[in-house]
């Protein structure tokens, strides 16, 4: 299994977003789990380009303090929803004799909906824990509705949606991956 954490950047996580101290605190508890069982963790960033204050070089760009990424960890850049836009982790994932993909930060109807339909299709299990994605409101909804509708209708046949406690029980079954 690898734990896939999206776009966990300084510029998006805000107090705005849906369940704010919950979501941040359950996808810190997952990364702790992975390293702790020794399960790869992989970050993504999304560089909106120049000027955005989300690219490469700006301070919103950078991951956020509390899982700062350890040495060794990989760290991919996409430019597109999908993590995998980014061709080097797309061929990475596909080398990977486990097919388990645990998908956790944002934006939900954004990054994570785009990453979970394209790992769902290329084949890969994927595990979607509650609480641990999140967004903010837009024109149509409000943020707890899209998350609710992204977890509980969108991805319905997509995904093996876990409780926070299953999840990380999961991460405690893996064998060692590194």
């Amino acid at each position: 299994m690898i734990l896939l954490v999206i776009d966990m950047q300084k510029a998006l996580v805000d107090e705005e977003l849906f369940a704010y101290e919950t979501f941040v605190d359950s996808t810190v508890r997952l990364v702790e789990a992975a390293r702790k069982n020794r399960v790869e963790v992989i970050f993504v960033q999304h560089d909106a380009g120049p000027g955005t204050g989300l690219t490469a070089g700006d301070e919103g760009f950078e991951i956020i303090d509390r899982l700062r990424p350890e040495p060794g960890e990989k760290v991919f850049v996409k430019t597109i929803n999908s993590c995998f836009g980014n061709k080097e982790l797309k061929a990475y994932l596909k080398r990977q004799e486990d097919k388990r993909l645990m998908i956790i930060g944002l934006q939900t109807n954004y990054c994570i909906d785009a990453t979970v339909k394209s790992a769902f299709e290329r084949g890969f299990e994927v595990i979607v824990p509650q609480g641990t994605n999140s967004t903010f409101d837009n024109d149509y909804m409000t943020a707890e509705t899209t998350v609710r509708y992204y977890n509980e209708d969108v991805w319905e046949e997509l995904v093996d949606a876990v409780s926070l406690e299953e999840a990380v029980e999961m991460l405690g079954r893996c064998p060692e991956q590194r």
